[in-house]
This record gives structure tokens, sequence and C-alpha cells, in this order.
């Protein structure tokens, strides 16, 4: 015959135990948003759509298991200036209530068009800003990447471009969009460095020997998940 004292103490410890919280209740994963910002690179001008670095990022994200983040919303477009970003994010819908993430690429178009960089830096300055309030003011949300140098591509060489002058300006451009960033505290990627060392090779470009290939974008998204990973969401 069970005991009263047993008995009660037994019906204690069970109570108790099931009002523990449910570790899977605990860990769920949070959702988060993702905005990407940008032009031709962004979009990803000439590859399938899981090949876009913003993609590539999301499904990266996905598969770590921290977070569960929703398909990207890109604003981007091929041979968008800043001030043309500025108009395409005018004429789009965007959440009101803000993004958790937020990545920006632009410039590129700027330099091609021969637009001087004290003008960029005015626009990008005000872009970023933009960016920073799409992230509810959580700068630490927002990441830049650096301006690839388009002047490696088959296509520049076919061209002739002065290799050497568009490297220059691309350094100039780049420098000041660092000098941007780190007034306002934002994460700056360089991707110039690595793409200068692959962006001629016949498999790390598209069909209009210009653009970036998959591969490319996968060696930006390496940097990307790097850096969105010390975000806490």
């Amino acid at each position: 015959m069970i005991s009263p004292v047993f008995l009660a103490i037994s019906l204690f410890l069970s109570a108790s135990m099931s009002s523990e919280p449910n570790p899977t209740l605990t860990q769920q994963k949070k959702n988060i948003t993702y905005l990407a910002l940008g032009d031709s690179y962004t979009i990803g001008e000439g590859v399938e759509e899981k090949d876009r670095y913003p993609v590539q990022l999301v499904t990266a994200l996905n598969k770590k298991g921290s977070v569960t983040c929703a398909a990207p919303q890109i604003i981007a477009k091929t041979g968008w200036t800043v001030d043309e970003l500025e108009a395409g994010i005018n004429a789009s819908q965007t959440d009101e209530q803000g993004y958790d993430l937020v990545t920006l690429l632009i410039g590129v178009n700027n330099q091609y068009r021969g637009r001087p960089v004290a003008d960029y830096e005015k626009d990008f300055e005000e872009m970023l800003k933009r960016a920073i309030d799409f992230a509810r003011g959580k700068r630490d949300h927002v990441v830049v990447l650096s301006i690839p140098d388009w002047g490696v591509t088959p296509f520049a060489v076919n061209k002739k471009s002065d290799q050497a002058k568009v490297a220059r300006e691309i350094d100039t451009y780049n420098d000041a969009k660092k000098a941007i960033c780190k007034k306002y505290n934002v994460t700056f990627i360089d991707i110039t460095a690595d793409y200068r060392a692959i962006g001629s090779k016949p498999e790390m470009v598209v069909e209009d020997q210009l653009h970036p290939s998959g591969l490319v974008y996968s060696r930006w998204t390496e940097k990307l998940l790097t850096e969105v990973q010390k975000i806490k969401f």
C-alpha cells in the first residue's frame, strides 16, 4: 500500500516537472526580414535568382539555424546610380515596420559615368542614412559592400578600357564609401581585393563577360554571413 506522504511527494514532483519550460519552445528561431539595396550586382545581372548574393545569404542563414530569414526584398536594377536607387526606393513599396537586416552595394555606375567623387560622397551618405532608417536606426544591422573593380573583367579588356584608371577611380570611390561607413559606425566589407584576383577568370563572369557569376556571389555571401552572424537580432 502506498503511503499518503509518498503519494503527495510524487504528485508534487510530477507537477513541478510539468511546469518547467519546454526547451523546444524557449529555443525557437527568431524570424527576421532583409532588405537588399543596390544595382546590377545586387539584382544579379545574368545569373539565376538562386545565385544572387541576397538570396544566397538567406539560404545560408536559414541553414545555420540561428534565425529564420524571409525571402529578401531586393530594390536594385542594372545601371542604377545612387540617385536612381533613391528614385527606385521611392517607387517601391517598403515595410513601414522596417527591416532586421539591410545591405547596400551601390556606386559602380557613378564611377562608370565619370561622375565626381564629391557628388558620390553626398549621395552615398544620404543613402546610408536611409538604409539605417530602414534598419530601425540600428546601425549594426546595416552592412555595406565595397564597389567591385569592373576593369579586371574580359569586357573591360575587349573594350580596351584604361584598367589602371578604372582601378584608381574605384579605389577613390571605395575610400570615400569606407570613410562614410566609419563615420556612421556601419560595417564595411571589402570585396574589391578578392574580385581583382578572380574577376578575369572565365568561370567568374556571366555571358556578357562583365557581371559576376554565382561563384563570385558565393564568395561575397561568405563574407556577409560572417558579419551578419555577429548581429544580435
